[in-house]
């Protein structure tokens, strides 16, 4: 039996496609609005911002990062209440209703979550919906210093390799403005998530972030000429640090791979 409280999932990926998205007014909200800002925030694939104290933080494998690992747990630190002094007001647009469908739209293999761990506990991490060379990033969260920074540049690197065209960012904050993040019109944005979302003729080349980047999974795209889902582009992300002798420090791969591209 359909869950009536959830939005339909079919309806929020139509939603994306046609770039809008829902938000709450605050997390014990009932009703949701739809969202089509004037202004729009992405982040250039190529014009990531990599600062010398994250690029160290990637060197030194501060985080363990994985793909998917924890879903529930990311969106969960993210609807939570942030300090009074956040960007946001401190209330959060994550309502209940809005997170049950998200957590089905995972469960479907539409939403996905980057984490970053230390010794076993989730220190950051973001969540976001996926589909065709688009990714839209919903909200990240830190509770130790790079945490969320770290996830982005995970994020940025799996999506350079696995296909991927625009990163949408939905706002504009100081935060991934100081990541390279930029504003741009919604007419622009409309006009970037159609050519992103563009049928690819099968046996032709997607475009990867990474020249001379191999394996299952980058054949797989290249034959079927789609992107990979986030998921499998992580995977052959790690696949591309290990064939370049980064097996035990994929964060230094990554590091040195954004930065001569930044």
């Amino acid at each position: 039996m359909e869950n009536p409280d959830l939005i339909d999932p079919a309806l929020l990926l139509l939603a994306y496609r046609g770039g809008v998205f829902p938000m709450a007014d605050s997390r014990d909200d009932p009703e949701i609005f739809w969202v089509e800002p004037k202004r729009r925030g992405i982040l250039p694939l190529d014009g990531f911002r990599v600062s010398h104290s994250l690029a160290r933080s990637l060197r030194r494998e501060t985080f363990t990062v994985t793909c998917n690992a924890a879903f529930d747990l990311v969106l969960d630190a993210c609807a939570a209440p942030r300090r009074a002094e956040a960007e946001d007001g401190g209330e959060t647009w994550i309502s209940a209703r809005i997170a049950a469908s998200y957590r089905e739209l995972h469960r479907l293999g539409h939403a996905h979550s980057i984490e970053c761990w230390i010794d076993g506990a989730l220190v950051g991490g973001l969540y976001g919906v996926g589909f065709e060379r688009v990714f839209c990033g919903e909200s990240m969260f830190s509770r130790v210093p790079d945490a969320s920074k770290v996830a982005l540049a995970w994020l940025v690197a799996a999506l350079r390799i696995g296909g991927a065209e625009l990163l949408d960012c939905q706002f504009i904050t100081t935060h991934l403005a100081s990541l390279g993040a930029i504003e741009i019109p919604q007419k622009r944005y409309l006009a970037m998530l159609r050519e992103a979302m563009r049928p690819k003729e099968p046996g032709l080349p997607v475009q990867s972030g990474f020249s001379g980047v191999t394996g299952a999974g980058a054949g797989v795209a290249s034959a079927l000429g789609v992107p990979l889902a986030l998921p499998d582009a992580f995977d052959t992300l790690l696949g591309a640090a290990k064939s370049a002798g980064f097996s035990s420090s994929p964060g230094k791969f990554i590091a040195q791979s954004l930065t001569q591209t930044s």
